[in-house]
């Protein structure tokens, strides 16, 4: 493994550049790159009614004791009420649930209106037609730049479909992708 150490100059359409001398245009530009999964982050909120926010940084943590974790953005008004229950459920999306995503993301939107759904074991919104969920309590919510870190430990999970999910890459929705597995099953029928 090559270590490097001291501060190093990157390359960039052709510009030297110091460590950290870009625009916010430009990391989301070549952070664009790397897809990542949807997920509608659901809870029961206050008189029992259902909240949900899209977040696209859902990822394990660890297995021992069982982690995971979401970024969300400080601003956000959901998430307030997502703390306040002290748990909540990561539904990942399947690919054709795009304009339940458009409508969970849009602001003042009623997010779950003609949307099938039912509880969770901690009581949390799972939302019909993903490709899985998991169920956490709040384990750690820790701020950093403009965004919260919120680690949950997952008391409850379950594969609900074997369908590709709903990614989000460079700017866009879509299933942009198929595994060597679902591919040979397309091709030979099994």
């Amino acid at each position: 493994m090559e270590t490097v150490s001291g501060p190093q100059q990157h390359q960039s359409e052709g510009v030297d550049r110091e460590p950290g001398e870009f625009d916010a245009r430009s990391f989301r530009d070549v952070l664009g790159n790397f897809p990542t999964s949807v997920v509608a982050i659901t809870a029961t909120g206050e008189g029992g009614r259902p909240e949900a926010m899209i977040v696209g940084s859902f990822t394990s943590v660890s297995l021992d004791p069982p982690l995971v974790s979401f970024l969300a953005d400080r601003s956000s008004t959901t998430l307030g009420k997502i703390l306040a229950a002290g748990q909540y459920c990561a539904n990942a999306l399947a690919a054709d649930q795009e304009g339940l995503c458009r409508r969970m993301a849009a602001r003042g939107a009623d997010r779950f209106a003609g949307t099938g759904w039912r509880h969770s074991p901690l009581g949390n919104p799972v939302l019909d037609g993903v490709v899985g969920w998991v169920d956490c309590t709040i384990e750690k919510v820790v701020e950093l730049g403009d965004h919260y870190l919120v680690v949950g430990r997952a008391v409850h999970l379950r594969t609900e479909s074997e369908t590709t999910p709903l990614l989000f890459f460079r700017g866009d929705y879509g299933d942009y992708f198929s595994t060597t597995s679902l591919l040979l099953d397309r091709l030979t029928g099994w």
